[in-house]
């Protein structure tokens, strides 16, 4: 693919049980319409449900707050941006709360969202856009890192995670028979 050439996918879903599975349905049909190389579209499925469910969690308003007496679910955001062999991800809520990577133990149930999202993608990072609340977090997939420039002028820069591949290899088995 022409390294010039950039595609974007925007969906906007309201917060329900099935929201991380249209997100991941919407992921898995765009970039197989784009044809990303290597394993991205794989990829690309496991980072949008993390960050979906992420999202969701986070995306309704307090409890007892003027907006949850309004209305009694929030809204995510969901885009694709397609530039050469990389896939950026970016999912927005209503939270202005960093995300925070949790140590659970073996027998926890949930907690291993920002894990997984460090061993998959090549970099990952999050940042408060200016023009309304909330914040948004980024996960980039694919061959080669992408520049800077995808990442809005004037915001933080991404973060470099780099994972050990003793790590992966125990998040790839603990996924294994998942879905």
């Amino acid at each position: 693919m022409n390294q010039g050439h950039q595609l974007v996918s925007d969906l906007t879903l309201a917060t329900a049980p099935s929201t991380a599975a249209w997100a991941r349905r919407h992921t898995v049909d765009v970039l197989r319409r784009w044809r990303p190389e290597g394993d991205v579209v794989e990829t690309a499925r496991l980072l949008i449900s993390e960050l979906a469910t992420n999202a969701v969690e986070h995306a309704r308003p307090a409890t007892g707050s003027a907006a949850a007496s309004r209305c009694n679910t929030g809204m995510i955001s969901v885009r694709l941006h397609l530039v050469g062999s990389s896939v950026l991800i970016l999912v927005s809520d209503g939270d202005p709360r960093p995300p925070v990577r949790r140590e659970p133990d073996s027998t926890a149930t949930g907690g291993r969202g920002l894990l997984l999202t460090e061993a998959m993608a090549i970099r990952w990072g999050y940042y408060r856009p200016k023009a309304r609340p909330g914040k948004i977090v980024w996960a980039e997939v694919g061959v080669q890192p992408t520049s800077d420039s995808l990442l809005e002028a004037g915001e933080p820069r991404p973060r470099d995670h780099t994972v050990g591949s003793m790590l992966l290899g125990r998040v790839l088995t603990g996924l294994d028979g998942w879905e």
